[in-house]
């Protein structure tokens, strides 16, 4: 006779409850937090991944409001990214520095969820393969994830679908956005927040998710910051000075350039 299926055994609650394991000793008390944090983060990178890869069947397929849908919860999720680091600047610096020798070379730079997100956004950089050289599983995981099609490109046939004069970008950088802004491009969506009005509000929408990505990498580098100041990062990296390359930097450049010719 089959289990019936319960709220505990449906969400593995108790295999859950059981993954934070804190690796200081004496036991760290803010070890805990620590690990739940980033164990949520990864959670909803998934859920993130899980909904864009949604969102781009969406958008080949011309579906203007189910695609808006998807981007919506994008957009909300993104929001509690940023609203943990709240949770997380509740630890102070010297309950961070109590625990953090014991994390040894483990570091925020291995999220392999995170970097096939950046993928998806058009970002490309040495540093994706190349912390992973000794994770086979990893690096074939992310080298695949490199040719999928990106937000960017399905966008851009969201609009040929619906008839605008719009270019597939071209993948021509390997050290930031894989694509270079279009003046061409641009004028074509200069047109398309004039006389397409749903088209319009698809476009807003990732904005605001271009928007949200730099929030986060904001708030995050500021938190980093506030802990361990100029400190080389876990792991051996480069801490707040690499992580502040990584802001400002938008990821669909010619939906922020026609803001100008509007």
């Amino acid at each position: 006779m089959s289990k019936s299926v319960t709220y505990t055994n449906y969400l593995k609650v108790d295999e859950l409850l059981n993954l934070q394991i804190r690796k200081s000793d004496p036991p760290e008390h803010d070890e805990m937090l620590f690990i739940i944090i980033h164990q949520t983060y990864e959670l909803w990178f998934k859920q993130i991944l899980h909904e864009m890869g949604l969102l781009k069947t969406q958008m080949n397929n011309g579906e203007t409001w189910n695609s808006m849908k998807t981007m919506r919860r994008i957009l909300t999720i993104m929001k509690t990214l940023v609203g943990q680091i709240d949770i997380l600047e509740t630890m102070t610096p010297l309950s961070f520095n109590s625990f953090r020798k014991f994390l040894d070379s483990a570091s925020g730079f291995q999220s392999v969820q995170f970097r096939e997100l950046e993928i998806l956004c058009g970002l490309r950089f040495g540093l994706m393969l190349e912390a992973h050289k000794n994770n086979p599983e990893a690096y074939e995981k992310i080298k695949s994830r490199m040719g999928e099609q990106i937000l960017w490109e399905a966008f851009c046939e969201f609009l040929f679908r619906r008839g605008h004069d719009i270019r597939m970008p071209e993948r021509v950088n390997e050290h930031g956005i894989i694509y270079e802004p279009s003046e061409h491009n641009q004028n074509v969506l200069v047109d398309v927040m004039n006389n397409d009005p749903e088209a319009a509000l698809l476009s807003e929408l990732m904005v605001d998710f271009d928007e949200g990505l730099q929030e986060w990498r904001y708030r995050h580098v500021k938190m980093v910051e506030r802990t361990i100041g100029t400190k080389k990062g876990t792991g051996g990296s480069d801490g707040v000075g690499y992580l502040k390359k990584t802001t400002g930097h938008a990821i669909f450049p010619d939906l922020w350039a026609i803001r100008a010719k509007l």
